[in-house]
């Protein structure tokens, strides 16, 4: 263990109950320091406290230079992300737009452009590099599978990198299947976060589906292991039917995980 003014950049500056680490000379030295600002009478400089004084003193220096420092880098972090919402600002206020990109339910189509959809994906790219594509700035793209509501989310994601947390928690099984469809790389792993970060009894047999529709291996996995770990209540609820009934694959599948987690049990037991 070393002393925390001594060695600020050692890690193990603390006891085990969790008290920082002071040798005796940084003790007097901080001691002196308080004392010194205080100014109290009784403070009379010693070879000791002032050695500790010192260390002390430097080490106030670089707590400032490194707070400094990390107000600097926090300026720098919220110049570069008003700089790139620059992106949200041009759909939202639709500055030069070159493309119309429509949902499935004959909702008013979206202004866009064109650069940004092909450079967020390559499925894009390929719509807009076809013939019927390359045309005025009235042409239109349209998402059948996507809602207006999920059409909305999907571009402010492409555009920003980023969703309100209550829209993608509403709207992460739509998006997950978009991202794989139009192979958005980013959003698929945005989408993966949330589902893991929500995955509950409620939501299991949803998300592992849509791992399976996506081929998503991690994802599967881990809503598969949550599922035999809840199988009751799962089996139990009141859409495992029609879940069965539609995907009897993955209920094959479920079947035999809890199977051969009841022997991985008994083994252990």
């Amino acid at each position: 263990m070393t002393c925390c003014l001594c060695a600020p950049n050692i890690y193990n500056n603390y006891n085990r109950y969790g008290v920082w680490i002071i040798c005796p000379a940084c003790y007097e030295g901080a001691k002196g320091t308080i004392m010194l600002a205080n100014n109290n009478d009784s403070f009379s400089p010693t070879i000791s406290n002032y050695l500790g004084f010192t260390k002390a003193l430097k080490w106030m220096q670089l707590q400032e230079h490194k707070m400094k420092f990390q107000d600097e880098k926090m300026k720098f972090y919220d110049e570069k992300m008003n700089y790139l919402s620059g992106f949200a600002t041009a759909l939202r206020d639709q500055i030069h737009t070159d493309i119309q990109v429509m949902a499935g339910d004959n909702e008013p189509p979206i202004p866009a452009h064109r650069g940004l959809l092909a450079m967020r994906s390559t499925i894009f790219r390929n719509m807009l590099d076809s013939d019927e594509c390359k045309a005025p700035a009235n042409q239109t793209i349209t998402l059948p599978e996507l809602n207006h509501e999920e059409l909305e989310a999907l571009l402010e994601f492409l555009y920003s990198g980023s969703v309100p947390k209550e829209k993608m928690e509403k709207l992460v099984c739509s998006l997950a299947l978009a991202a794989d469809k139009y192979e958005i790389p980013f959003l698929q792993k945005f989408c993966d976060q949330v589902m893991l970060g929500s995955l509950k009894s409620s939501n299991a047999l949803d998300i592992l589906e849509i791992s399976d529709t996506c081929n998503n291996k991690n994802l599967k996995e881990r809503a598969l292991c949550f599922i035999v770990s809840n199988l009751e209540e799962i089996v139990f609820s009141p859409g495992f039917d029609d879940f069965a009934l539609k995907n009897p694959h993955l209920n094959t599948e479920i079947t035999r995980a809890s199977i051969t987690n009841n022997k991985k049990r008994k083994i252990g037991a």
